[in-house]
């Protein structure tokens, strides 16, 4: 477990605030991923996959809570649109568990979390090499999400259409960028 609160060595102005900015969106990313497995584990009706969300959501709670503190340790703020990016996430992954069923539900939660990898992978290049804090954490978020990726294959997932993983991509990209900023 990485320790956010410990601050990284000096940083200048401009690298403390792309840091709060990167940490910032992962947290907005986080918030999306409460929702993601509240939502999913309220739709299914088996008892094992509420169960593995649930753990799932746990293991997501500490990542929020991860980058809250970084976020805090850097001096930067949290997202003002949170309450935005959970219900409409939420109401996302209500709706594909209920509409796809377990399956495409679990495909959904596959191709997020291979998309989520793939975005703190690309965060990691961005954050500052001395920020050594945030990029412990941020790894720790990677191979936590790539685990999930594995777990959510294991138990079934079907592959989405690749047209409906560019739109999660697409989507994915303009969170990120208001998230960034906002």
């Amino acid at each position: 477990m990485p320790n956010p609160d410990s601050e990284a060595i000096s940083l200048g102005d401009a690298q403390r605030r792309e840091a709060a900015a990167l940490m910032r969106v992962n947290h907005v990313g986080e918030v999306c991923a409460q929702a993601l497995y509240s939502a999913q584990s309220l739709a299914t009706r088996q008892v094992g996959l509420q169960a593995h969300l649930k753990a799932a959501a746990d293991e997501e709670a500490d990542h929020l809570a991860w980058t809250e503190a970084r976020i805090q340790a850097l001096g930067g703020r949290k997202s003002w649109l949170n309450p935005l990016w959970y219900a409409g996430a939420f109401a996302l992954a209500y709706a594909t568990a209920k509409v796809g069923g377990e399956r495409i539900s679990l495909g959904f939660v596959l191709e997020t979390e291979r998309q989520v990898e793939a975005h703190l992978h690309r965060h990691l290049a961005r954050l500052p090499a001395e920020d050594t804090a945030s990029r412990a954490v941020v790894e720790a978020m990677a191979h936590d999400e790539a685990q999930h990726a594995r777990e959510a294959q294991r138990a079934g997932a079907a592959e989405l259409p690749e047209p409906l993983k560019r739109l999660m991509a697409l989507s994915g990209r303009v969170m990120t960028t208001v998230a960034h900023r906002v």
